[in-house]
């Protein structure tokens, strides 16, 4: 482990709470430096906690991406929804990202509903937070200004920012707010690590993201990946055997594509980006198999981090 150059060392905690699709994993990975969380167009792509670690200095910052919170539906949704209430729990810090141009442009539609439901959830547990309006590229200052002081006027911020996750404006603000709240301690990850999360289970991830953007339009949302044979070969290669699982037959088709060449465009994709990321040669190997009910079971949720949620009465 390669110790940090400083006599005082930080560490501590930051979660990244919003809306789905507010940008939470686009400014993790900015803040971060690297690749950490996937990223795509489809809401609610991030199903389980990814910490990302930063350094600023003497400081150590373990970012939590956290599903997005809104109001669920079925047992999975409550599941995230929990999850990402947890992390901001638990945090040393809270950001409170906010996607501003969708914001003004549908202030009742459903991004600004799971905002206002998230500011209401952080009086009731009495927490403070940063608020980072997000996405405000080509926005007029006379729609951001007032956005701002409605939100002041709730009492929950501490700071709020301006900034584009994507372009990375205002990111390196945002570092500095947080670092100075991480309380003194030991650094958690050696200084050359970016990110806690298993090899398998980040492969499986990857494959997603690119199974999401392969097919957004067509795919719906119940579909999951699981590594379920990880090999390492002789030659320093590794062997991943990943199953896609799909709630009907006919998401089946979808996924395979016409002569297969849907399934073989994505295990491209991802092998490509898994050999970036693991610095080794992979040989990928997917399978598409139909579980009607992979949501409801419980060791789906343990294989991604998630606490299998309590029935509600």
């Amino acid at each position: 482990m390669i110790e940090p150059k400083t006599r005082s060392p930080h560490c501590g905690f930051a979660a990244v709470i919003g809306a789905p699709n507010a940008g939470k994993s686009t400014l993790v990975n900015a803040l971060v430096g690297s690749k950490v969380s996937i990223v795509t167009p489809k809401v609610q792509t991030t199903r389980m906690p990814v910490r990302g670690v930063a350094i600023r200095g003497e400081v150590q910052i373990v970012f939590v991406d956290t599903p997005g919170i809104f109001k669920p539906r079925r047992k999975l949704d409550r599941a995230m929804v929990e999850s990402a209430w947890a992390g901001a729990n638990d945090a040393d810090a809270i950001l409170l990202i906010v996607d501003a141009a969708d914001f003004v442009a549908q202030p009742k539609g459903l991004g600004a509903q799971d905002t206002h439901r998230i500011v209401e959830g952080l009086k009731k547990n009495q927490k403070k937070a940063a608020l980072l309006l997000n996405k405000i590229d080509g926005m007029k200052r006379t729609d951001l200004l007032p956005l701002v002081e409605a939100f002041n006027a709730d009492g929950v911020f501490d700071e709020v920012f301006l900034i584009s996750a994507l372009k990375g404006d205002g990111v390196e603000d945002v570092a500095k707010w947080v670092a100075a709240r991480m309380p003194p301690g030991p650094w958690l990850y050696p200084e050359d690590q970016a990110a806690d999360i298993p090899s398998r289970l980040l492969a499986a991830e990857i494959t997603r993201e690119k199974l999401y953007l392969r097919l957004h339009d067509e795919l719906p949302y119940a579909a999951a990946i699981e590594t379920e044979k990880w090999t390492e070969n002789k030659d320093g290669s590794v062997r991943i055997d990943q199953v896609i699982f799909v709630e009907r037959e006919g998401q089946k088709g979808i996924v395979l594509g016409k002569g297969g060449q849907a399934i073989k465009k994505i295990g491209e994709l991802a092998r490509k980006e898994m050999e970036d990321i693991f610095a080794r040669r992979v040989h990928l190997f997917l399978f598409v198999k139909v579980r009607e009910k992979w949501a409801e079971e419980r060791e789906h949720y343990k294989e991604i981090g998630l606490e299998y949620p309590k029935d509600e009465n």
